[in-house]
């Protein structure tokens, strides 16, 4: 059974469709790229997989159970985690305390418990602030622990966004254009961060990126979407020498 199975899914948004017919299967541990032109619904996909936008139609169902229609936070605990195209770190917090954010899907305590500081207050915070030192360590993050996360180099910043999506202890990570911004040498390190994290985490990954050095060094599968539609899916180097991929995408 494959983790993730999406099947027809479908949304419009003022009578335009902006995702039709969406199918993929995506296996445990696979590095899955999903690929096209600028517009083409690949934002718009993630956002269906992570209850941002609810489907018209479709079903989306995770490790056998179905997520469709759920709210963000269900689905994060069922098991989706994401980065975005445009950082979203708490950036007047520190790395640290961004990481522990993460971390609160499985480790809490009640309201009182917090005000009045009982015994399990600090029994869960010291867990968190372990927890949170060792994937800052994976990323080598450990040395800006209490540095705010607006002082870090954008680099460093992604990997931040990456590790706590990881603190979320997610089954499939999802990630929006990790690439955004970055020069080949920090691209290159990205590309050897996504291998680790697939294979340290035993993790599925699903990427959007237009780096195409990053999508064939790294995917082992691709779908392209042109305006919403499934154009081909399959392995890396057939897609990427299939014609229609070459003019609708690679040749724009």
């Amino acid at each position: 059974m494959a983790l993730l199975e999406v099947k027809n899914l479908g949304i419009s948004f003022g009578g335009l469709r902006a995702v039709n017919a969406f199918d993929i299967q995506i296996e445990k541990g696979q590095l899955y790229g999903l690929i096209g032109p600028n517009g083409a619904g690949k934002t718009t996909v993630f956002n269906l997989l992570t209850g941002v936008y609810k489907p018209d139609e479709g079903s989306v169902v995770l490790d056998g159970v179905n997520i469709t229609g759920k709210r963000t936070i269900d689905i994060n605990k069922a098991g989706i985690a994401r980065t975005f195209q445009n950082i979203r770190l708490f950036k007047d917090m520190t790395v640290l305390d961004n990481v522990k954010v993460g971390l609160h899907n499985n480790h809490s305590y009640g309201v009182m418990t917090g005000i009045l500081r009982l015994p399990r207050y600090f029994k869960v915070e010291k867990e968190m602030n372990e927890k949170a030192m060792e994937l800052l360590k994976v990323f080598e993050l450990d040395q800006y622990a209490d540095v705010l996360a607006a002082n870090l180099p954008y680099g460093k910043q992604r990997e931040l966004e990456i590790a706590r999506a990881l603190a979320t202890e997610p089954k499939l990570l999802l990630l929006d254009e990790p690439a955004a911004g970055m020069n080949p040498n920090e691209t290159k390190e990205l590309m050897d961060t996504i291998r680790f994290v697939r294979d340290k985490f035993d993790m599925t990954i699903l990427l959007i990126e237009h780096d195409m050095k990053l999508v064939s060094g790294i995917c082992e599968k691709l779908t392209v979407l042109n305006f919403g539609e499934v154009l081909v899916q399959g392995d890396t180097s057939d897609v990427l020498n299939d014609p229609q991929v070459i003019t609708a995408y690679l040749g724009e």
